[in-house]
């Protein structure tokens, strides 16, 4: 069945979504360029380490437990990210150097998305990762700057230019994020670009645009805000993981992806209170989603609805845990405040959360707390 849909009525969620846009870009924007997270000390010692030995071998090589064992660029921006979390300059250098070695080998600076143990040779796909690029560089600028490396800081200057020049695109007036620098422009795919809000590392920008100040980070920011009050401003009020911008009015699911909110856009509310968004509406909507009386953290299909998994694993309670302090100052629920490692995404996820409480809302986090 066919239906007809006038042209003002796909315009109207656009519309609302740049009303909201406006509003809360003047609240968000002094928060990202005057409060950037300090990082380094927010991790305890004890956390990391359980971390550390069940996901960083010797090598540096970060392990994804949940996907046969390979190894990430993402993962390696997140383990560089919680090594300077737990001021451990030694893991720190380790990750690193495997990353410097095994990913960054293409021509055009970006590194490699996937390392196989199992495959030879290791790299079997040389397409980079946006928002492992992303991460990378981030903890790389942090770590220079904390330890005074200046060999830390020239290799994020490096990879914040190669990031800018290679995975900026467009979609009619808006500057976007490319999920990576082959096969996902208006000339790779039919219904390109297709784009990952999940890869917007806002808490970056700011530090990229510093990095690389010739390219248009603070565009690509505010664009990737507005992208996300298009995309949840549906029924179902959740962006999907991977969006089709092709028709240049309203962001629709990607061909070839499930339509569905999950363990890519999970990440999406976490970004956006580290890098201290915490006025966008949309939040409060999910927190409240994601509540104990509704239907919690969970993989939801954008156009039906409907959760087809939930979950309860600690690392994704800890995010509906940090929605509710950062917006609200609900204590973490007991149950929370201790580390129970389990696979590599989710105790990840609980340890990027614990470290925003610990720096931004200790209040939600100390023993006192009910």
């Amino acid at each position: 069945m066919t239906f007809r849909v006038s042209r003002r009525a796909l315009l109207l969620p656009w519309l609302i979504a740049m009303l909201s846009f406006v509003m809360v870009m003047s609240a968000s924007s002094q928060n990202l360029s005057v409060q950037p997270l300090k990082i380094a000390g927010t991790v305890s010692s004890a956390d990391w380490e359980a971390y550390r030995s069940r996901f960083v071998e010797d090598s540096g090589r970060v392990v994804d437990t949940a996907n046969g064992n390979i190894s990430h660029s993402e993962g390696q921006g997140y383990g560089l990210l919680l090594a300077l979390a737990a001021s451990d300059r030694r893991s720190f250098e380790q990750i690193w150097n495997f990353t410097f070695t095994e990913l960054l080998i293409r021509d055009d600076g970006l590194a490699v998305w996937k390392w196989d143990p199992e495959a030879k040779p290791r790299v079997t796909d040389r397409n980079n990762a946006t928002d492992g690029d992303l991460l990378i560089a981030y903890a790389l600028a942090k770590a220079g700057e904390f330890w005074q490396e200046p060999r830390y800081t020239a290799a994020a200057r490096k990879l914040a230019k190669a990031i800018g020049k290679n995975t900026f695109g467009h979609s009619g007036r808006s500057r976007v994020l490319l999920p990576g620098a082959n096969g996902f422009g208006a000339g790779d795919r039919p219904d390109g670009p297709v784009v990952n809000l999940s890869y917007w590392v806002f808490e970056a920008f700011p530090v990229m645009a510093a990095l690389a100040p010739e390219y248009e980070w603070n565009r690509v920011w505010r664009d990737g805000v507005l992208l996300l009050q298009q995309a949840a401003s549906g029924r179902v009020r959740l962006p999907a993981d991977w969006l089709s911008l092709q028709s240049g009015l309203q962001p629709k699911p990607a061909d070839g992806f499930p339509p569905e909110f999950g363990y890519n856009s999970l990440r999406i509310p976490l970004y956006l209170l580290r890098a201290g968004m915490t006025d966008l509406e949309w939040l409060r909507a999910l927190k409240q989603r994601w509540s104990a009386e509704n239907e919690g953290v969970a993989v939801v299909n954008v156009v039906t609805g409907q959760a087809r998994e939930q979950l309860a694993d600690q690392g994704y309670a800890m995010l509906h845990a940090a929605l509710a302090c950062a917006l609200d100052g609900t204590p973490v629920p007991a149950a929370l405040r201790t580390f129970e490692l389990s696979l590599y995404y989710p105790s990840t996820l609980y340890l990027l959360a614990k470290s925003l409480l610990g720096e931004k809302y200790p209040q939600c986090v100390s023993s006192a707390a009910p």
